[in-house]
């Protein structure tokens, strides 16, 4: 990172000192020392805020064999509960990738590039700010960086101005109330297929522009040029194979009263050429059209290859054979994706809000990746692959082209 001018690094190692003492826990702290501490800060959606970190793997036996711990998604400085309810930054979060580099999570499950406000506030990359307490990740952002050596900002979002719970309730739901015989695709409705039109595309990347427009706002605000900071523009994954790709047939009830991916063949092969496609588009050319100068693209469009949901090669710990999550070999023969479930949400200790995303070892493995995206300061972009194995920090091993 270029050294900003002498006075800010010197209030910048002050401010981080107090921060460091009093607050480090409550934001990822790495204990780096307050002379050279540097921040990685994640911004976004449930895609990188952590959300389903919990649950290492899938099994529809005893959810103990899965579960690293009730407080999984408890951020705050005494581990007791989340500083913002429901955002599920899981402290599996791709953001904290250590090596001496303090990490901040702000992404929240749910958020998009416009804050929600209400009952369950999700904030969003915008400017929203109450004055009383609730800010945006924007706003949120500008305030840390003004009193911390930011060095990356990451930024995934988009996916929920796309309507992606939405999308995957229709998707999930047609697959459940339709016989073999007589499909009912989600991806030829109305209601799905409106949301991916040129208009509809173009408006999304408008939003993405915004956001990333904020962001670079934010650092400008907080005292930082261009050249002292990258913006890390991140890419969404498939979270299910193609249809041919599926261990489990579409026919019958075993696709989901087993793996929990209840979808048609068609709408699997959709969602991978269409839905992930196209929102990928929004973060790429939304990047485009910011006009920011200093951003890097890390593409995930492929890092749970080969782990998606009920892909074939991995499984559930009982189909594999695995005790629990903690058995050499677990990370191999695990899907990195939680499973949609319906009935075993309604009294815990499984989410509904969880379906559907990476888990712990999807997490653990994007981490991996952005701490080659990150490279030591000298930040790079790419695309991001499994290679198998585990390394010594226990994440998958990933490689960055």
């Amino acid at each position: 990172m270029l050294e900003r001018s002498g006075w800010r690094r010197g209030a910048i190692t002050v401010l981080a000192a107090v921060v460091a003492f009093v607050g480090a826990a409550a934001v990822g702290g790495t204990g780096a020392s307050a002379d050279d501490a540097r921040w990685v800060v994640t911004l976004g959606d449930s895609a990188i805020s952590g959300e389903a970190g919990r649950w290492a793997g899938n099994t529809n036996q005893w959810s103990g064999k899965v579960d690293t711990g009730a407080d999984a998604y408890f951020d705050n400085a005494t581990n007791t509960a989340e500083t913002t309810p429901n955002c599920h930054r899981s402290k599996s979060a791709e953001a904290h990738i250590g090596e001496g580099i303090n990490s901040l999570n702000l992404a929240c499950s749910g958020a998009r590039t416009y804050t929600q406000t209400g009952g369950d506030f999700k904030p969003g990359l915008d400017w929203y700010d109450d004055g009383a307490g609730r800010q945006s990740q924007v706003v949120q952002l500008q305030s840390f960086a003004a009193s911390n050596d930011v060095d990356a900002v990451v930024v995934l979002v988009g996916a929920n101005n796309f309507g992606f719970a939405d999308i995957v309730t229709r998707c999930v739901s047609n697959w459940l109330t339709s016989p073999s015989w007589w499909k009912n695709y989600c991806s030829d409705d109305s209601y799905v297929r409106n949301r991916f039109t040129s208009n509809a595309v173009d408006a999304r990347t408008n939003e993405v522009a915004g956001a990333i427009s904020n962001v670079a706002q934010a650092m400008s605000s907080a005292g930082y040029q261009p050249s002292d900071y990258t913006i890390i523009v991140q890419t969404y994954w498939s979270p299910i194979p193609r249809g041919n790709q599926f261990r489990y047939s579409q026919n019958g009830w075993t696709r989901q009263s087993v793996g929990g991916c209840g979808v048609w063949n068609r709408d699997a092969n959709w969602a991978n050429d269409t839905a992930v496609v196209k929102m990928n588009q929004a973060l790429t050319e939304g990047a485009v059209r910011s006009g920011v100068p200093n951003y890097v693209v890390l593409d995930m469009s492929r890092s749970l290859d080969g782990h998606r949901l009920c892909e074939q090669g991995v499984g559930l710990l009982e189909e594999t054979g695995i005790a629990n999550y903690q058995q050499a070999g677990a990370a191999d023969a695990a899907e990195w994706v939680s499973q949609i479930r319906t009935l075993t949400t309604i009294f815990g200790p499984y989410q509904l809000q969880e379906d559907l995303h990476a888990n712990y070892w999807g997490q653990l493995a994007m981490r991996n990746c952005l701490r080659q995206a990150y490279n030591g300061g000298a930040v790079q972009g790419g695309q991001c692959t499994s290679t198998g194995g585990v390394n010594a920090l226990g994440e998958p091993n990933m490689v960055l082209n």
